[in-house]
């Protein structure tokens, strides 16, 4: 026979885009259409329909970005298509809709009293309405503008309300009622799934060439002229290729409808908070309408956002979450970045999370939701599993640059030795369509054929494109049991996680972070939101203990709510496009604007609890130094107060021709005449820290121009070309009696003449302040810079005579060691790392820390030296970017950055560090209230030990009882001595992060305590352990 599949295969496309989508609506009525442009910010619906309409004409647009028009639609629904029981009836919409399925326009239908009914999406276009009826409906109409373009990443005005430009965007194109004949849409989806799977057959395979065969007939059997009469035969001709089913040994993809909405991106929090609305209408109005549909949602904060201000579309959600077929997952405030925030943040995440989802629903989540976070830190199967979390999902670790993650499902194993059971979805997207090339890709993709047969596909339009589709759900349907193809069943995460838990007990195990060898931009893009957040975290921190103390010490009233709407406000902004720096300007001005509402807030929180314990801020030699740090600080015990101690010997300081020598008792420090650190030594051990021929805290310039994602990423040739900033304009010192300063202030701009290096700067101002004090055991170095780069990077780099192995990290409870050396693909593709309050390299016993304030992003690189064969490991700093897209006024600004360097120390110095550089001093006037501790931990034999307290709060359930939450943070084994003050506290009991006794399926370390006769209680602890406390408050 003639081969004649390429001709064939082209009639069945075009027959399916001429005579199928083309005609499934058969007739249209027109309707009456008046309008309401709102050119600011959005306004309720109720207020909304009470406005004055003009009218309106199809093809009139719609309005500038980011503008509303309100749309009042009115008509009959012709009586006469009730005579049709193969017809639909609907509204059908079209803004002027590009290709794409979300980003852009939008609109959410409304009834004349105000409840929310379904929303119109770029592929989901219609609203059901009856024959005869007599419509009234209001749309909202977003015009939300492209932000993303063609994904070319260009700078973008639209990001900014200062800087949209005056025209219109999108317009009524379509407008009217249609009767939908669902015979022709029936085929439609039947040409669909075949012509789909077929595709993805082999083209030797007899399943493919009987599936074009099939079609064919169909479209014989199909006449173009009168296809409501004939699309019903053509079905006929095509049920025997859909019906044969599938191999008994064919892989199962359970599908559970999904729409993974950012909860700010290339938009803002206010229009996210009605892409929520918009899409879990349409959710709810697809549950109601087809029984075999189930969404997946995460996020509380988006639920609570709909009970605020949707509150009929919020009590409609709540009937179909008690029919177990809308469904709370994730159990997470929002879908955060998990490298980023800080221990006691990423716990709140799952507190307040599974909370809201507990009292509204009364849902227990048990996955862990984060198919588009960046990158994951070892130190969440823990925290997860303390929340009661004990299966993860993601999908993005498949966007890897350069290696291929091993696995599909596996259990994920923490720093601790906490195992969550771990799932990749194998279509590779949170956007499934369910269609026969994905499914294919699902099965061909798998990684565990052979030994697991089910995955997970997440299918639905996310991002403002409204969720799943009727059209989704006939592709499933169709490939539930059709041979050549996955079976497709529709559920739940938790109905997958049982049966893959159940088939594939012995699943490998993934020890470590799940690194994303992509977006390390993210470590280091919009600066000033990332001193934002970090300043909130220690700042609640510090208020949450105060307020406790004050609490149980005085008449205080503990501020639950303020303190939890601050929590939250932080937690949003932990989403992981905002805090990660990769939103447009008005997110991020947003952002910032919040964080400095929340830090007067909080101060005004401690300045009350201070006051209530009798006390209040005071210098002097009476002055008390409240240490709300776990560790000791100038001779006060962590969470205590007392006077500091004296200080030793002061700062002295030296000059030698160029040379700047600072010296106190512990260190002793030289900067040269390019304003950089030739010798750095600690008293204690002697040794040099800095390498030969190398420097600390020499500044560096990079291009910073990766191939896509500007904000998001970094790539690895921007190390090809360095600028070093080594030449000051000025050299300052100012001596005072508690410290020495030393002040050097360079520019990215070139003198005339001079060579570039390849790096041309903008004219940014740098002063980079060395500080030494009295029995300060590390150099700070204070960066107050003016940067006004473009697509520029500045580093800190310190090259340091050591000899390291791995470069230790601080993420959430503990830190992570990071190999130096670059053996392997996977220790290439991880040239930036994120880290919190320090990183920590050492040679044996000998170590050097440095610490920070508001940097994240770092990088390593070890080499021999020729001349002498030593090594030097040089340890950098990202400080600062200027990405373009989509923010094209990123980082410009001025900031103030803290750096340190703690040279001969171990890791116990380090994480003392990092907590000094990020809890400021406080000192008070000395109050009885706060002569004795409240909580101390030590080790059984007295000595200080490596469990610290991480927090010290109140009970959620607003009970009164003290909560705290403790961490062993070096990664030893140990046995900690815990003793709290017994004037407040009573009965002391283990409890999960939601401040619940552990069940009987925990494993028993989790709950054991040992309490002593003196009242102090035993602990041990595991490498890394978290441990959360309860103690019952008396009186």
């Amino acid at each position: 026979m003639f081969d004649d599949r390429e001709l064939t295969e082209a009639r069945i496309r075009r027959f399916a885009q001429d005579n199928l989508a083309a005609k499934i609506y058969q007739d249209t009525a027109e309707v009456t259409i008046t309008a309401h442009r709102l050119p600011g910010e959005p306004i309720p619906a109720q207020e909304a329909i009470g406005l004055d309409y003009e009218p309106l004409e199809v093809g009139a647009p719609l309005g500038r970005a980011w503008s509303t028009t309100w749309l009042h639609v009115t008509g009959t629904v012709p009586a006469q298509w009730a005579d049709d029981e193969n017809s639909g009836c609907e509204l059908v919409v079209d803004l002027a809709f590009t290709g794409m399925p979300g980003f852009q326009a939008e609109a959410l239908v409304f009834t004349p009293d105000g409840v929310p009914v379904k929303a119109i999406n770029p592929f989901n276009r219609y609203v059901p309405v009856t024959p005869g009826e007599e419509i009234d409906l209001y749309l909202e109409c977003a015009a939300n503008p492209l932000v993303a373009g063609s994904w070319d990443f260009k700078p973008t005005p639209l990001g900014d309300l200062a800087t949209i430009p005056e025209e219109d965007l999108y317009s009524v194109k379509e407008l009217h009622l249609a009767r939908r004949d669902k015979n022709i849409w029936e085929l439609a989806e039947d040409f669909r799934a075949l012509a789909g799977l077929m595709l993805e057959l082999p083209e030797h395979s007899q399943r493919r060439h009987e599936i074009l065969r099939a079609l064919e007939a169909a479209c014989d059997a199909a006449d173009p002229d009168d296809m409501p009469g004939t699309a019903r035969a053509a079905r006929e001709v095509l049920a025997p290729a859909l019906g044969r089913p599938a191999g008994s040994s064919a892989l199962t993809v359970l599908a559970t409808g999904h729409a993974h909405i950012d909860s700010a991106w290339l938009w803002p929090v206010r229009e996210t908070v009605r892409k929520v609305a918009r899409t879990f209408s349409n959710a709810c109005t697809l549950i109601e309408n087809d029984p075999e549909m189930v969404f997946s949602a995460s996020s509380a904060q988006q639920y609570a956002w709909l009970k605020e201000r949707y509150p009929e579309l919020f009590a409609r959600i709540t009937e179909r979450v008690a029919e177990g077929r809308f469904v709370p997952v994730g159990g997470m405030w929002v879908e955060s970045d998990t490298n980023m925030p800080g221990s006691e943040a990423m716990a709140r995440q799952f507190i307040a999370g599974k909370r809201f989802f507990l009292e509204n629903f009364d849902v227990e989540t048990r996955e862990t939701w984060l198919p588009d976070s960046f990158g994951y830190s070892a130190a969440l199967p823990q925290i997860a599993a303390l929340a009661g979390q004990s299966n993860f999902l993601t999908q993005k670790v498949s966007w890897n640059q350069i290696n291929t993650f091993p696995h599909h499902t596996f259990h994920w194993e923490g720093i601790d030795g906490t195992k969550v059971f771990t799932h990749f979805p194998p279509a590779d997207t949170y956007n499934g369509m369910l269609s026969g090339k994905e499914l294919a890709y699902f099965e061909r993709n798998f990684k565990e054929k052979g030994r697991s047969s089910i995955g997970i596909d997440l299918f639905g339009w996310g991002d403002g494109g409204g969720g799943p589709t009727r059209e989704m759900m006939a592709a499933g349907r169709r490939a539930k049991d059709l041979e050549g193809s996955p079976k497709v069943e529709f559920g739940t995460s938790d109905e997958f996680f049982d049966r893959a838990k159940e088939e594939y007990p012995d699943a490998p195990v993934w020890n470590g972070e799940l690194y994303l060898e992509l977006h390390r931009g993210t470590y280091s893009a919009q600066l000033a939101t990332k001193q934002g957040n970090r300043r909130s975290e220690h700042l609640l921190h510090e208020a949450e203990f105060l307020a406790t103390l004050a609490a149980l010490r005085s008449d205080f009233a503990y501020p639950h709510d303020e303190l939890e709407e601050l929590w939250h406000t932080t937690l949003l902004n932990q989403f992981h496009d905002i805090l990660p720096g990769s939103s447009i300007a008005w997110v991020h001005r947003q952002a910032e604007t919040e964080y400095a509402a929340l830090a007067e807030r909080v101060e005004a929180i401690i300045a009350s609890a201070l006051e209530a314990l009798g006390s209040g801020v005071a210098e002097g030699e009476d002055a008390l130094l409240v240490n709300t740090a776990p560790v000791t600080r100038r001779g006060v015990a962590a969470y205590g107060a007392a006077a500091p101690a004296d200080d030793p010997e002061p700062v002295t300081l030296t000059r030698e021709g160029d040379r700047i020598t600072l010296a106190n008792a512990a260190l002793t420090a030289v900067i040269d005449g390019a304003g950089d650190i030739v010798s750095l030594v600690d008293a204690a051990s002697g040794r040099e820290a800095i390498a030969p021929g190398a420097k600390g805290a020499l500044l560096q310039l990079h291009r910073d121009t990766p191939n896509q994602w500007d904000a998001w990423d970094i790539d690895e040739f921007y190390r090809h070309v360095v600028r070093d900033l080594d030449a000051p304009t000025s050299i300052e010192v100012t001596e005072e009696a508690d410290e020495v300063r030393v002040a050097c202030t360079y520019t990215t701009a070139l003198e005339a003449g001079a060579e570039t290096s390849g790096v041309t700067g903008a004219g940014s101002q740098i002063i980079k302040t060395y500080v030494l004090r009295p029995g300060d055991q590390s150099l700070e170095i204070v960066h107050d810079i003016d940067w006004q780069e473009t697509k520029k990077a500045l580093k800190l780099g310190f090259g340091l005579d050591v000899r390291a192995a791995h470069m230790s990290s601080q993420i959430q409870f503990g830190h992570v060691d990071r190999p130096i050396p670059v053996n392997t693909s996977w220790d290439f593709a991880r040239f930036e790392t994120c880290a919190h309050r320090f990183v920590h390299v050492a040679e044996g016993e000998y170590g050097v820390a440095i610490a920070n304030d508001s940097s994240y992003g770092h990088d390593v690189l070890r080499s021999v030296r020729e001349d002498d064969g030593g090594t030097t490991t040089t340890t950098r700093l990202t400080l600062v970017r200027a990405p373009e897209y989509p923010d094209p006024g990123a980082d410009h600004g001025q900031y103030r950055l803290r750096v340190s360097v703690r040279p001969g120390t171990g890791i116990d110095g380090a994480i003392e560090e990092g907590y000094r550089i990020n809890l400021p001093e406080r000192t008070v006037a000395a109050a009885e209230a706060l002569a004795a501790p409240l909580v101390t931990v030590n080790g059984v034999d007295g000595a200080d030990s490596s469990v610290l307290v991480e927090t010290v709060k109140l009970a959620e359930d607003r009970s009164g009882d003290l909560v705290l939450r403790l961490y062993e943070s070096q990664g030893v084994r140990t046995t900690a001595q815990l003793a709290v003050d017994p004037a407040v506290g009573g009965e002391i009991g283990a409890v999960d992060l939601l401040e619940r006794p552990f069940n009987e399926d925990a494993p028993a370390f989790r709950s054991a305590l040992e309490r002593g006769e003196d009242g102090t209680v035993r602990l041990a602890f595991c490498p890394f352990e978290i441990k959360t406390l309860r103690v019952a408050r008396k009186g």
